[in-house]
């Protein structure tokens, strides 16, 4: 296997989607990671956020964070599961020197303690 890198990966899940339903597809995600030989560090469920702009007619969205430490390969086969998901209408995968173990500022913000 080749080298761990550090990821974040933001996803954003249909509006429709109860809360159930959304906890168990970011499990089902953090399970193919540690499939794949990869570690999860972090999983934060930011809630039902309205969005900036509608996407697929939904004007709100449950937002997920996970911290990912893997590899690339891991990485690409997280995209692809993610990409053809019907219940997410967005995601971004971006690669991150070290994670940070401190709340989102979704997070921060959520709970009244938004700093930086």
């Amino acid at each position: 296997m080749s080298k761990n890198n550090y990821y974040e990966a933001v996803f954003i899940i249909k509006q429709s989607a109860s809360s159930g339903h959304v906890e168990a597809m970011a499990n089902e995600f953090v399970s193919l990671i540690e499939g794949q030989g990869g570690d999860v560090t972090k999983t934060e469920l930011c809630g039902l956020r309205t969005l900036a702009y509608p996407i697929q007619k939904n004007t709100k969205g449950h937002y997920v964070l996970l911290n990912i430490a893997c590899s690339v390969d891991c990485i690409k086969e997280f995209e692809r599961k993610i990409n053809i998901s019907e219940d997410v209408i967005r995601y971004l995968v971006i690669k991150v020197e070290k994670l940070d173990s401190n709340p989102s500022a979704l997070i921060r913000r959520a709970s009244g303690k938004d700093y930086i």
